[in-house]
Formats: C-alpha cells, structure tokens, sequence
C-alpha cells in the first residue's frame, strides 16, 4: 500500500513540476507560448493559462493529501513511539562518547569553599 501511494506521490510530483514549468511567467521565459500569434488556435493563451492554473492547483491537492496520506501511513506501521527525539540515552537523547580502553569518567566534584583569610586585607597606615 505504501509503495503504491508513495509511486503515485513521485508521479504527481514531476506532473507538477512539469505543469509548474509549462506555464507562462511573468518574463514568458518557459512560457508554453500562443500569445501574441494571430489565428484562434485549439487553445488561446487564455484558455491554456485557465487550465494550467487549474490543473496546478489539482495536482498541488493531491501532492498534499499524498504526503498526509504517507505520513500517517509511517506513524501507524513504526513500532516506536511517534516522537523524532530518541527518548533513550543520555540529555537530549545522545549518550557520552565512550574511548576504548579508559574506564568511565567520574562526576566532577563540588566546588570548595574560599579560603578564609589569614590577616588584615586593607593597609594599615602609621
């Protein structure tokens, strides 16, 4: 089923692509053309941008409900909880970097308290 959909998803894909591509821009630089000719062909400029627009916007649809569709498809067949962060391991799911041949390190130590001081810290004057 996955692979079925996830076909279809790579075909809507290069259709969008391909219908993206076709049509005109601003600049007319991929532009499939039929403006500006003479003669009232199959399609007038017009018309072809209606159906180009058209038919974006249905394959744009269908690429979003295809990409739902498998990703819903993946969190239902993983056996694994449906977080991206890892839950096991160390702070922030990464465990320590081990070094063959060291034993672990131990926990650092608490810090001391200052030392008191042992005489007179301003100057005398005389």
């Amino acid at each position: 089923m996955t692979t079925v959909i996830l076909l279809i998803h790579v075909m809507i894909a290069l259709a969008l692509v391909g219908v993206v591509l076709l049509q005109r821009s601003e600049g007319g630089a991929l532009g499939i053309g039929g403006g500006g000719g003479a003669g009232g062909g199959f399609m007038t400029g017009r018309s072809a941008g209606d159906a180009l627009t058209r038919t974006t916007a249905i394959l744009a649809a269908c690429f979003f409900a295809t990409s739902l569709t498998l990703s819903i498809l993946a969190s239902h067949n993983s056996g694994t909880a449906p977080s991206i962060v890892p839950t096991s391991g160390g702070e922030g799911g990464l465990s320590p970097l081990a070094i063959p041949g060291q034993s672990t390190p131990a926990a650092p130590e608490a810090p001391s308290a200052p030392e008191a001081p042992s005489g007179p810290q301003v100057p005398q004057s005389n």
